[in-house]
């Protein structure tokens, strides 16, 4: 254990890493349906796919998620979900803890609070280093997220499994292929960092000091709850882009087929669909954002209570 600084222990940083993946890998496996109903609604009429043949009933999102109960199995709603937890342990892990040292080298104001602008750039900065070293594993986990979709179609399945699913995106495209999509897939986590962790950081700590809340449960949730919309709101656009690159076909050269980049993928986006597009599944994205925010945010700082860590 590290020195203790003014009667607070300080945690390794490995410890905090370690906290962090057990709560997103709870908050994950709760929420994953709604994620992969998500994902499914952001590839659903998708202008660059009809222009290659491909035609796609158009569901709402209760309709998607009975629909792939009715047509593959209950048990689907969670296909997927291992490589999330692989990509939460990383991605969690290390934005927490970036998050954390980032609040200390940049450094709190004479009266212990972090200004906005510096909780933006702290949560912005985290979770693009964050999604950054977890991106191969947001890849195959919407890979596989499509894999019931492609059976109903007719189609061959492409992977047989996670591991499986490493070894041929490797072996068809090499090492750089694991980060296809990696731009929008950083963008949004900056965006969605920004909107989680500077608003839950901020939210809690203006009530902490301006109401007579204390830093329980209530005021966690209520903090949570801020946290989840507005990571919603600003990070379903690059979510709907990041989805439909790691989800296109790719050539013999494992470049995608559909889109040259993130840039021209919001371009046909917006042109063959309109502006609506970039916010197709929204609704499940706040849906599984919410209580996602809520459980992570509710057991982070509740496991920390009981190992003794002091509060976020």
């Amino acid at each position: 254990m590290e020195e203790e600084k003014s009667g607070v222990p300080q945690w390794p940083r490995v410890s905090k890493f370690i906290l962090s993946a057990c709560a997103a890998t709870v908050a994950e496996m709760v929420t994953f349906p709604l994620d992969l109903t998500k994902t499914r609604l952001q590839i659903q009429g998708e202008a660059a796919l009809r222009q290659h043949g491909s035609q796609t009933a158009y569901r709402g999102m209760l309709g998607t998620a009975l629909g792939i109960v009715r047509e593959e199995g209950p048990l689907k709603l969670w296909q997927g979900a291992t490589p999330a937890v692989y990509r939460h342990i990383v991605y969690s892990g290390v934005r927490m803890v970036a998050y954390e040292q980032l609040r200390d080298v940049l450094g709190r104001s004479k009266d212990d609070r972090f200004p906005l602008w510096k909780a933006a750039i702290g949560g912005m900065l985290a979770g693009a280093v964050g999604q950054f070293m977890a991106s191969p594993t947001d890849l195959v986990k919407v890979q596989m997220q499509m894999e019931g979709r492609r059976r109903l179609e007719g189609k061959p399945p492409r992977f047989h499994g996670v591991y499986h699913a490493f070894l041929k995106i490797v072996s068809e495209g090499g090492i750089r292929a694991l980060w296809a999509g990696w731009v929008p897939n950083v963008q949004r986590a900056a965006l969605v960092n920004l909107g989680d962790l500077t608003t839950y950081d901020t939210v809690k700590h203006f009530l902490l000091r301006n109401t007579s809340l204390q830093d329980t449960s209530l005021c966690h949730g209520l903090a949570s709850t801020c946290s989840g919309l507005v990571a919603a709101t600003m990070g379903t656009p690059a979510d709907v882009i990041k989805t439909r690159i790691m989800n296109q076909p790719r050539g013999p050269n494992g470049r995608g087929i559909l889109y040259k980049s993130s840039i021209d993928c919001l371009i046909q986006s917006v042109k063959g669909e309109g502006f609506i597009s970039l916010y197709k599944g929204f609704l499940p994205t706040w849906m599984r954002m919410a209580p996602w925010s809520m459980t992570f945010w509710l057991s982070f700082e509740q496991i920390r209570k009981t190992m003794g860590i002091s509060s976020f």
